[in-house]
Formats: structure tokens, C-alpha cells, sequence
């Protein structure tokens, strides 16, 4: 029941906020106007030269088209004192034996000066995850007012706080660091969780590629957003055109016309994105107490942390030796609920997605769980009911734990989202953890294969896997991040296992 599709879309919707308005005059930089009281400067962001019209872009995930991306940034037509931008992604491909298809459409308006305020957005999700509509609008005191729209609720309305820091510069931070000759940092309010985190783009140094048979110099930049922690590099031509994006080392954005990019290939994620095993794990890999050794390639430093169940010794030739080990909490560890969060609050935090205090999420809660004080046998219950009251319906999808509670039906993403919500409701800390979990498909091909499971604490924090009906996630599960963080990504296609212990 693993999916690859859930991050990656997650990642990419939140990832191209930093191509809004992406390229979009065909023209050379215009000298900065005077301003007067009738016509104020504009930010340098609408200075920068682009395309008109906007660009399209083909998405490929290790050299396979699996979506498109188009881009837009413009004076708002009749109030050239606003700017408006467009920011669309189509991710498309078999999912397993199921087309799955997640189109991510977000609209933002600024004041057009330089500094200028995110004035109001909307977010337009449909398709994988479920459909809603989020409208924000800045208020007078500086804030913003978000009202999210869902067919078959009411209109509900989110906060949003700290207020966005947003500018109208972080639209296209690239296009205004190459216009300066400078690096730029500033803020993005995400259109997925509502939180608002930094970004900073660096400049790098030009290159010379070819391009339809032409060397051309290339404008080259490197942004990065303090969510998903993954460098994105952006190249452009001295027109303004942006022609390539990589983010990470195993996803690409490919200028393309509106007729390339729209035509995609059926890939099958599932497949594409595993890890092959030199041979398959012994048997006492799923024994709990158990463990497993793997040597390993292409893991970055900064992913090998030791912690209660892994541990990783690096080897002279560059590879690294990860010891995989699986067991239940001690007994004289265990607290009564409800308990205090180790990590300051985040993993008790009610979310977008999480939706922990949401009624519904609550009563099911306590109705799961009834008086049991135990935190760690609290957590048992909620994983037994997760994984015998949801469908294993691979590829059904939902975003927010209400709508999984509503549907009872879906694949890792879901039985450990709505864990999660039902964890935390009950004053559990619990966060979702995503990896790769060892399997053996119809093909007989021993492999890693990208997976989610749930991490509660209880008194120390253990592991657990509701889609799988694990108490304890055995040895198989190693872990790379936690909830759908996009810093995993370029892992994909990069990680090997040369050896199985």
C-alpha cells in the first residue's frame, strides 16, 4: 500500500510557488521609471524581462513525464497598481493499476510596488487528495482571511497566523536576484498547510549550454524554501526565458509549448521509484524484537541520524552500513496520557491536513480509545481500528484526515493521516513517517518500496504501521523524514542497497 504520487505532488505544489510567474516579456529590462503620484514605481519583479503569455513546462521524475506546470506574472489588467500571478500543476500517472491525476492551481494578487503585500490568493486542488477551494483575502489590520470551500460542507474559516510575510518579490525571486546581481530572501505563504516559511535564492555562475543545436548563456540561480529543504536551480536566458528547473537531482521542469507539455506519458510510479535489493531480507528482519543490516549508497549525510531504531556507521569506500531494529516501548517507560509533546508542540498541533480537533475526529477518538489512560495502549487501539475499519484501496486519496474518516478507504497516506488526527486528539504526540519498506511484489523482484507509517510518543516514541496492522513496525521500515517532507525526494533514484546483511 505504499505511494510515491502523494509526496512528490505534495512537494512539486509546494516547490513551484517559487516558479510563480516564472517567465513571462519578451522584452529588454526597462529602465526604472520615475515615480510620480499618478503612476508609482513598480517592483523589480515586473523589471525583469519574460515572456509574455507565460511558459509551460513538462514535469519529468527521472527522465519519465508525469506532468505539466504553467506560469504566469502580469499587471493586473485596468489596475496596473496590482500584480497578479498564476501558478498550475498537473501531476498524472498510473498508480499502481490506477490513474491518478492532481491538478494544483494557485492565483495570487500584490500591490505592484516595490515591497508591495500579498493582497489575496486561491488555491484550487481537484482530483488525488479531494477537491476544495481556498480564498484568502488581506485584512486591514495586515492579516489575511482564508475561507476554505468544500462541496457537501460549509464554508469554513481558517486562520492564518503569524500574518504572511509575503512580497511581492518572492514571487519570482530568481528573475529579481539575476536583475540585481544579488542573492534575494524573503517569504512564501504555503497554499498547502497555510504556514508561511522563508525562502532565499542564491546566485550561481552562468553556464553555457546547448539548446536547440545553439550555445547560449544561461542565467543560473539556486532557491530554497525552510519547508521542504530541497535546492532548486533555475536557468535562464538573457531574454528572460526560463528554459530548466531541477529540483533535487531526480525531477525536472523542461520548457515546453502547451502542446508538448499536456502530452504525457502513463508512468507507473509505483515501479519506477523502488529500490532493487541485491537479495531478499532474512525472515527475522520482521521478527519484533528484530533487526536487519544494509550497505547502502547515495544517502546523504544529513539523512543518517541515529535514533532507537537506526543507526549508521559510514564505510571507507563511501558507503554506509545502516542497522534497521524493531522493538516495543519498556514497559517502564510508558506515561498516561494525555502527555506532553518532547518536541514543543508540533506533533499535538491540529492542522489543514491534520485536523485533530476537528468533532468528528475527536468523538471517533474517544470512541475508539473510550478510558483507556495508557498512552501506549491508547495507541494500539487507534492502530488495530485504523487498519480493520479502512478499505486498502491503493491510490484512493485524501488530503485531510475528515475526508479519510468520512471515506474509510485508502492507502499509507491515509491510514497514517488519519492515525495521526485520532492520535493527537486523545493528547498523544504522533507525526507520520515516510521511507521505504521492504516487499516483494508480483514480479518476484525483492525491493524498497517509498511507503508512510505512524510515530507516537507514549514515554519514548515508537513506531507503528496501521496499513499494515503492525503494533510495532518491524525492521523492514526505514525511515528518511517525516510528514510528507519533500527533502526526500532527490533520494529518489539516487539510493542503493548493495548489500544485505
Amino acid at each position: 500500500m505504499t505511494r510515491t504520487l502523494r509526496p512528490m505532488s505534495l512537494a512539486l505544489a509546494a516547490l513551484a510557488a517559487l516558479l510563480v510567474g516564472a517567465p513571462s516579456a519578451r522584452a529588454k529590462t526597462p529602465a526604472p521609471a520615475a515615480a510620480t503620484a499618478d503612476k508609482p514605481a513598480l517592483s523589480d519583479v515586473m523589471r525583469a524581462p519574460r515572456p509574455q503569455g507565460g511558459e509551460f513546462f513538462g514535469l519529468y521524475l527521472m527522465d519519465k513525464k508525469v506532468g505539466w506546470l504553467f506560469t504566469d506574472l502580469v499587471l493586473l489588467p485596468g489596475e496596473p497598481q496590482k500584480v497578479k500571478s498564476i501558478n498550475q500543476m498537473v501531476f498524472k500517472a498510473m498508480v499502481g493499476t490506477r490513474l491518478s491525476e492532481r491538478n494544483h492551481r494557485e492565483e495570487r494578487v500584490y500591490e505592484a510596488k516595490p515591497e508591495g503585500r500579498l493582497l489575496s490568493f486561491s488555491v484550487v486542488q481537484r482530483g488525488d487528495g479531494g477537491d476544495q477551494t481556498l480564498e484568502g483575502t488581506a485584512t486591514p489590520e495586515g492579516g489575511m482571511r482564508v475561507v476554505r470551500k468544500r462541496l457537501g460542507h460549509a464554508d469554513e474559516v481558517l486562520p492564518v497566523t503569524p500574518p504572511p510575510k509575503e512580497r511581492v518579490e518572492d514571487a519570482d525571486q530568481t528573475r529579481v536576484a539575476l536583475l540585481r546581481k544579488a542573492n534575494v530572501s524573503g517569504f512564501a505563504l504555503d497554499g498547502m498547510d497555510l504556514e508561511t516559511y522563508g525562502i532565499s535564492t542564491t546566485l550561481e555562475p552562468a553556464e553555457q549550454r546547448t539548446l536547440n543545436g545553439v550555445k547560449v548563456k544561461l542565467g543560473k540561480a539556486t532557491s530554497i524554501s525552510k519547508k521542504e529543504n530541497v535546492p532548486v536551480t533555475t536557468y535562464v536566458t538573457e531574454r528572460g526565458e526560463m528554459v530548466l528547473v531541477d529540483f533535487g537531482q531526480t525531477m525536472q521542469a523542461r520548457k515546453e509549448t502547451e502542446a508538448v507539455a499536456k502530452r504525457m506519458d502513463l508512468v507507473e510510479v509505483f515501479g519506477l521509484t523502488r529500490v532493487v535489493l541485491p537479495k531478499a531480507l532474512p525472515e527475522s528482519a520482521r521478527a519484533v524484537p528484530g533487526s536487519v543490516n544494509l550497505v547502502v549508497k547515495g544517502l546523504p549525510e544529513k539523512f543518517r541520524v541515529d535514533s532507537y531504531r537506526q543507526k549508521f556507521a559510514a564505510k571507507p569506500d563511501g558507503s554506509v552500513e545502516v542497522t534497521l531494529k524493531a522493538a516495543a516501548p519498556a514497559p517502564g517507560t510508558r506515561k498516561s496520557r494525555p502527555l506532553v509533546d518532547p518536541d514543543g508542540g508540533e506533533n499535538l498541533k491540529s492542522t489543514l491536513m491534520v485536523e485533530s480537533s476537528a468533532p468528528a475526529i475527536r468523538e471517533q477518538s474517544k470512541k475508539i480509545i473510550g478510558d483507556e489512560k495508557d498512552a501506549y495502549q491508547a495507541a494500539l487501539k487507534v492502530n488495530t481500528w485504523v487498519a480493520t475499519h479502512l478499505e486498502k484501496d491503493y491510490g484512493a486519496s485524501a488530503d485531510r484526515a475528515t475526508d479519510v474518516l468520512r471515506q474509510k478507504r485508502g492507502d499509507c497516506t491515509e491510514h497514517s493521516l488519519l492515525s495521526v488526527a485520532l492520535l493527537r486528539a486523545a493528547g498523544i504526540p504522533a507525526r507520520r513517517i515516510d521511507g521505504v519498506i521492504y516487499m516483494v511484489n508480483q514480479d518476484g523482484v525483492p525491493a524498497l518500496y517509498w511507503h508512510e507509517w505512524v510515530e507516537a510518543f507514549v514515554g519514548e516514541w515508537t513506531q507503528m504501521d496501521p496499513t499494515f496492522n503492525q503494533p510495532v513496525a518491524d525492521a523492514t521500515h526505514f525511515a528518511f523524514g517525516t510528514e510528507g517532507n519533500a527533502e526526500i525526494t532527490p533520494l529518489i533514484g539516487t539510493l542503493k542497497v548493495i548489500e544485505v546483511k
